[in-house]
């Protein structure tokens, strides 16, 4: 029997990153550029960013990930209070199991799992919410984002815009994500994340 009800997303520095939708959909580590400094000349027009390391830098995207971590931790303590009371009792049916005829044993077993089942609907509840206010942040965020993007390529002339981390190597002078950073800095740091109520929502469909 199962009785670990633990929520599924657990939100480090970068995870608000991993499930992005689009515009901020790649998913690639938000660290130093992924192609190597091979040098050469510059090409005019072409430049890069990498969205993953603008949100991983910027002020509000670190915010958060931290906030969504906090919302992530008190449901699970939530469910954790939920399945306290019972432990002690899952405990005691484990350690007295052999020697309880296949009727008996079967019975508890029956009894335990509608005790603990509304335990993990709560559980499957709350990390949908956490996903969808992970997916609202992030649409916040992008919102956000885009006329940056747009304004600091204006600025660098730049004709044709890459995702750094495609590129293999070369000259990665005309890179605009530390300029995005600085203007997204500028332009919001926090707002509001409050956990998304679906407690009126129908349950999806196993898969």
């Amino acid at each position: 029997m199962t009785i670990a009800f633990r929520l599924a997303f657990s939100f480090s520095g970068a995870a608000l990153l991993a499930g992005a939708s689009a515009p901020l959909a790649a998913q690639a580590p938000a660290a130093a550029p992924a192609a190597p400094a091979l040098g050469g000349p510059l090409v005019s027009g072409l430049c890069l960013l990498s969205r993953e390391a603008v949100l991983a830098n910027a002020k509000v995207g670190i915010y958060a990930s931290q906030r969504i971590r906090q919302l992530t931790e008190e449901a699970q303590a939530e469910v954790n209070a939920d399945r306290k009371p019972i432990e002690a009792d899952i405990a005691a049916f484990r350690a007295q199991a052999a020697k309880l005829a296949p009727e008996q044993r079967t019975a508890q077993e029956k009894a335990l799992a509608a005790r603990l089942a509304p335990i993990q609907s709560k559980a499957e509840q709350r990390t949908r919410e956490i996903e969808k206010t992970r997916a609202k942040a992030i649409d916040t965020i992008g919102q956000q984002l885009q006329p940056i993007i747009a304004a600091v390529y204006t600025q660098k002339g730049c004709g044709l815009l890459m995702d750094r981390g495609t590129v293999l190597g070369g000259n990665l002078g005309n890179d605009l994500t530390m300029a995005v950073v600085a203007g997204l800095d500028a332009r919001l740091t926090a707002f509001a994340i409050q956990r998304e109520d679906l407690s009126g929502a129908a349950t999806p469909p196993p898969r």
